[in-house]
């Protein structure tokens, strides 16, 4: 649906999460373009919840647009926005990265999108600094491994994760296999699934499903053949408590909030963004209750440290 959205309700469980006195900012308004629809899975559906997280605890008026993928509906959508007053628009996604870098100039906003690096006066990139979530659950999914031969499923090899997951691993344990297979789309259902029973045919016994678009489907089948998974984005524990060690979540949600909070109160600076565990945006989802407390501890401690010092774990 591409019909312009104003949200006006409250929603008290979003304003509970926040954790803060509601601030009121309802002299800015704030848009948000999706490139599919507010109920996909994970990705989309973070976005939406991070309007809404914008609307009930900083009381802005908020509006989306889903399904914008060309240029001409991303101009088409500014456009609707420009009218309703919009001064914030928010591209849920690295494609409208060129789609702002050419209009930009058109419209009397800022715009910010995620893991782009263009930017202008009035255009941010965000960017969540994923390399150390992947070194933690590397961590986890090296120690649990029972063939002590692991792997990861990504879409795209520019992902930080990617590499933190195997260095993580390799510091847990030296001797762990690690086999990294890359799909080139996020979307790819198919090509993911038979990736993951090649992978399961050379003894893989714990999966990192690196991409928000297939990794639920992904871990229904670990599910199914009694493997482990790593969650990704966010926190899977509910698809399968014992199956899902730990999850890699990123806030996107709550990112939005505090980008919304700063530009409202004339605190944000425009250029490249980027957000860690010491910005409350990326965290560890749960633990099964596979995982011993000796490693939730090591593992635990090893993120604190993270935060304190921005160092990871090393071997000496």
């Amino acid at each position: 649906m591409k019909k312009l959205l104003l949200i006006w309700a409250t929603f008290l469980l979003l304003v509970t999460a926040c954790g803060q006195p509601a601030t009121n900012l309802s002299s800015t308004k704030i848009g948000l373009l999706l490139p599919d629809t507010i109920n996909e899975p994970i990705w989309g559906n973070k976005g939406y919840k991070g309007l809404l997280l914008i609307q009930s605890a900083l009381k802005a008026d908020v509006y989306y647009k889903e399904g914008m993928k060309t240029k001409s509906e991303v101009k088409e959508a500014l456009d609707e926005f420009q009218e309703e007053g919009v001064k914030l628009v928010f591209g849920h996604g690295s494609e409208y990265g060129p789609f702002f870098e050419e209009l930009h100039n058109d419209y009397p906003m800022d715009f910010v999108y995620f893991n782009g690096n263009f930017t202008a006066e009035n255009v941010s990139s965000i960017k969540f600094e994923s390399y150390a979530m992947g070194f933690f659950g590397g961590m986890v999914a090296a120690e649990m491994s029972k063939t002590k031969h692991i792997g990861v499923i990504s879409a795209f090899d520019w992902q930080p994760e990617v590499e933190g997951f195997v260095k993580g691993a390799e510091y847990q344990d030296p001797t762990v296999i690690v086999d990294v297979n890359y799909t080139k789309s996020w979307g790819n259902q198919e090509k993911v699934l038979k990736v993951y029973r090649e992978m399961e045919e050379t003894g893989v016994d714990v999966f990192y499903p690196a991409g928000d678009s297939f990794n639920l489907p992904v871990i229904e089948a670990v599910k199914e053949d009694g493997h482990y998974a790593i969650g990704y984005v966010s926190d899977q524990s509910d698809i399968g408590e014992s199956t899902v060690l730990t999850s890699t979540v990123q806030h996107v949600e709550g990112l939005y909030k505090l980008i919304a909070t700063q530009y409202s109160t004339g605190k944000f600076q425009h250029g490249i963004k980027s957000f860690d565990f010491r910005d409350d945006v990326i965290a560890l989802g749960d633990f099964s209750p596979e995982v011993p407390d000796e490693l939730k501890i090591e593992v635990n401690k090893a993120v604190e440290l993270y935060k304190l010092t921005g160092e990871l774990p090393a071997r000496k």
